[in-house]
């Protein structure tokens, strides 16, 4: 039974490690192997019932691909989140810099006002594309 054990794997191994993933993949290796004793039961050797389960389980690219869409969401989030993070601090230095630029070369005209609100779009719309992906995965 570790040939069916190796082949499932096999087809799972470009797929992200999940807890969904070890379940779906024992599942299958459980149906498979109660395949195999049926077959045995029906007079096949087991290297011919094994190979012959496993020529009949056919293509798993659905169970594949929605496990990688699953990840690939997820992922997508973390990433949106990390992206609006990272904008928002550097937004933070980068106002910094200006309000010290302004206070230092000419302290008396605030003009650091008016790029603050064009640097402030920045986070904004990171915050609105993160909030729009979670909105998709929920």
């Amino acid at each position: 039974m570790n040939k069916i054990k190796y082949h499932v794997n096999l087809l799972f191994k470009k797929i992200p490690d999940s807890e969904q993933k070890e379940n779906i993949i024992q599942e299958i290796i459980d149906n498979l192997e109660e395949k195999v004793r049926d077959l045995m039961s029906e007079g096949k050797d087991e290297d011919d019932a094994i190979n012959k389960a496993l020529i009949d389980f056919g293509d798993i690219e659905d169970i594949k691909k929605e496990l990688y869409d699953k990840y690939h969401n997820i992922n997508r989030e973390k990433k949106a989140y990390i992206n609006w993070a990272y904008s928002v601090w550097g937004s933070i230095l980068i106002i910094l810099l200006t309000v010290f630029t302004n206070l230092y070369y000419s302290p008396k005209v605030i003009w650091f006002i008016y790029p603050t609100f064009v640097i402030l779009w920045w986070p904004l719309t990171m915050l609105y594309v993160w909030l729009r992906i979670r909105g998709e995965n929920r």
